[in-house]
């Protein structure tokens, strides 16, 4: 257990450090922001599509980061024979892979945490759909502190203790940004105190975690394709098992009962439409707890399955 934790500390250590890392968290964070800004052009759909737009660009962000992440943590470190520092020390093949695994999924899951309360944000600060709406202060406020004072605290942290100023950043971020969404769960747009009318709801917050679960699957992917292929045939193949999955149903559902080939296939790629509630949201029908349940048993079967695989694959794996 402490070689495990050892190298998944470190594993989530140097996935927070990679350039691409917060380059996808910034990209993100620049989309949800102005979202609000690109979706006032429907017939009063505007927050609608407001929330489908957030969701997309949260479940994208997840993806690439995953997949860069994993790729950077197992592909480069076979192809710069890294690797066999690691393995000559009495540390056993599942080990390695389990921890980077764990390491990147604990990344994985503090980007998409910080991109969900910016997703949140924006939500609660709406489309501006007609002109006696008024702008949300309280949300633009905490916004502009609370990036103001990441800023700051970083910079601080990094002349000081010689801390990595992208690292820190991010990890105060995800600080700044609870207390700063905490604000706004308490204070209305009139900066009252106001709970019962901070406009964030359940539904967007299963959506965020049903997202997640969606993404660790291909994180799963994404390291069993890591032990045999480079960054860039794993991406490839990522994507396009990203897409497939998205229509799983109607690529292999109906035939299924007829044709064995699409049977497996149906059994094979995972069904990402299940995570993907778009449609609740134009239905505006709520989201059960059992549903989360259920696909997030999914979701971590699926994944320890192709975990095994990629063990069974690593182990007979040349690296030296």
């Amino acid at each position: 257990m402490n070689k495990l934790f050892a190298l998944t500390k470190n594993t989530f250590v140097e996935t927070l450090r990679q350039p691409v890392y917060a380059v996808i968290i910034i990209a993100s964070l620049l989309l949800l922001f102005i979202s609000p800004s690109i979706t006032m052009y429907t017939m009063m759909d505007d927050n609608k599509l407001l929330r489908e737009l957030g969701l997309s660009t949260l479940f994208l962000s997840s993806l690439f980061i995953a997949i860069f992440a994993a790729s950077g943590a197992i592909a480069e470190e076979i192809d710069n024979k890294t690797i066999t520092t690691v393995l000559s020390k009495p540390v056993h093949r599942p080990i390695f892979i389990i921890a980077k695994f764990l390491g990147v999924s604990a990344a994985v899951l503090l980007a998409h945490y910080i991109c969900t309360i910016a997703l949140l944000m924006a939500i609660r600060h709406g489309v501006l759909e007609a002109a006696y709406i008024r702008r949300d202060w309280t949300v633009v406020a905490a916004t502009a502190a609370g990036i103001s004072l990441t800023f700051l605290l970083s910079a601080f942290l990094n002349y000081v203790y010689d801390w990595k100023f992208t690292s820190t950043a991010i990890v105060m971020l995800a600080i700044i940004g609870t207390l700063c969404i905490t604000f706004l769960f308490f204070i209305d747009k009139q900066w009252q105190f106001n709970p019962a009318n901070n406009r964030i709801n359940t539904f967007d917050i299963y959506a965020s975690i049903l997202l997640f679960f969606a993404v660790l699957i291909i994180l799963a992917i994404a390291v069993a394709l890591s032990v045999r292929f480079n960054i860039v045939v794993t991406l490839s193949f990522c994507v396009g098992i990203f897409l497939l999955g998205l229509i799983s149903n109607w690529a292999f559902g109906e035939a299924s009962h007829t044709n064995i080939l699409a049977k497996i296939g149906f059994y094979i790629v995972p069904n990402l439409g299940a995570f993907w509630i778009s449609d609740a949201i134009y239905e505006e029908t709520a989201v059960p707890a059992k549903y989360i349940l259920i696909t997030g048993l999914y979701a971590i079967c699926y994944s320890l399955a192709v975990l095994g695989v990629s063990i069974a694959v690593f182990q007979r794996r040349q690296v030296g």
